[in-house]
């Protein structure tokens, strides 16, 4: 594994909390409100259409998948499938997760079909591309070719010139690599170090470690996920690490490399602390969200680590979409503050909230 450290820290360091060079903050400006409805996802087109997704839950549930118009949300493709019938998973959304704008402005909707706390819809499991201009589902790929049972889905990033789909798994600890043309999937660098959580690393937000009623600490293996807009370089990283590495996406796309070689081209970037989404926009810079600091970084093109903004509203900031007019959007999904973390009690701020700020 490559090792090309971009990032260079003085004195002592938690692992919490790196070293970073500051940079002129961007206020932070809020887009809508939502109610008890939990924002995960977020996606803006080349249009400005903004799109969120909402997970699956008992209560303070509606729809999977929403377009936010004037405030608002809308059900979206339509409500038909936003619409739960447990018979009906495959044309249904169940547990819409990640969302993703190709070059092409067709929307890219991940559904990994697993709830909170049950068990995942194996035939719900699927990757829709919608087009925008006609609101209609165009093609769905439902990865038959991976061990379903125990996949769990989280983030999805298109190269539709290399008609291929980079995603993470947390569960299976992989990069899967999609072949748009044939809808066969790949596991590409399972259980690397890369990939994996630190062991024994747990999570400390607000000076409390984010841990259920029985003690069980949240964990997460590789979930955030960047592609750069020349589409050469796939950045990723585990929750529960402070590392960020890249690889080239060539060596993610020859399905004849063995294994061991894929590894040997990925390139530790260096310490950026606890991240949970990531977006690279085209000036070359990678967005990172940071929980414990409730802030944005970022890593320049030159190899430094900034702060964008940082802002006391930015609990669990999850994912981001980059706008035309300039902005960048992001949830705040508010996980650590959620019941499940806190011996049964509900700390969340509502309403949950959908933000942005103007990076140019």
């Amino acid at each position: 594994m490559k090792n090309i450290l971009l990032f260079f820290f003085v004195g002592g360091m938690l692992a919490n909390a790196p070293a970073f060079a500051q940079s002129a903050e961007v206020p932070l400006e809020e887009v809508a409100q939502f109610g008890r409805h939990q924002p995960i996802g977020v996606a803006v087109s080349q249009q400005g259409r903004i799109f969120v997704t909402f997970p699956k839950k008992k209560k303070d549930f509606d729809y999977s998948l929403a377009e936010i118009v004037n405030g608002q949300r809308r059900p979206y493709p339509d409500a038909t499938w936003n619409q739960w019938d447990s018979t009906q998973a495959s044309t249904r959304f169940v547990n819409v997760q990640a969302l993703f704008v190709d070059q092409n402005d067709a929307l890219w909707v991940l559904d990994p079909a697993n709830p909170e706390d049950e068990a995942p819809a194996i035939t719900g499991i699927k990757l829709l591309k919608i087009n925008l201009a006609t609101n209609k589902v165009e093609r769905i790929y439902r990865f038959e070719d991976l061990p379903r049972e125990r996949s769990g889905l989280n983030d999805v990033r298109v190269d539709v010139k290399a008609q291929v789909a980079y995603l993470s798994d947390p569960k299976l600890a992989a990069i899967v690599v999609l072949d748009l043309r044939t809808g066969k999937s790949r596991l590409v660098l399972q259980g690397h170090k890369s990939v994996m959580a630190a062991p024994g690393f747990v999570l400390r937000i607000d000076g409390k470690e984010v841990k259920d009623k029985n003690g069980k600490p949240f964990s997460s293996n590789v979930n955030g996920i960047a592609l750069t807009h020349d589409y050469r370089y796939f950045y990723y990283r585990a929750i529960n690490q402070t590392k960020l590495y890249r690889i080239e996406t060539q060596y993610l796309r020859d399905a004849a490399l063995p294994p061991a070689e894929v590894a040997k081209h990925v390139e530790e970037v260096g310490e950026t602390g606890i991240s949970h989404g990531m977006i690279a926009d085209q000036a070359g810079n990678v967005y990172l969200t940071d929980s414990p600091n409730h802030a944005v970084r970022r890593v320049t093109p030159a190899g430094k680590l900034e702060t964008v903004a940082k802002d006391g509203r930015l609990h669990w900031p999850d994912s981001f979409g980059l706008g035309p007019d300039g902005y960048l959007y992001l949830t705040a999904a508010q996980i650590n503050r959620t019941a499940k973390w806190n011996n049964g009690q509900d700390l969340v701020e509502y309403p949950f909230r959908l933000y942005r700020m103007k990076l140019r």
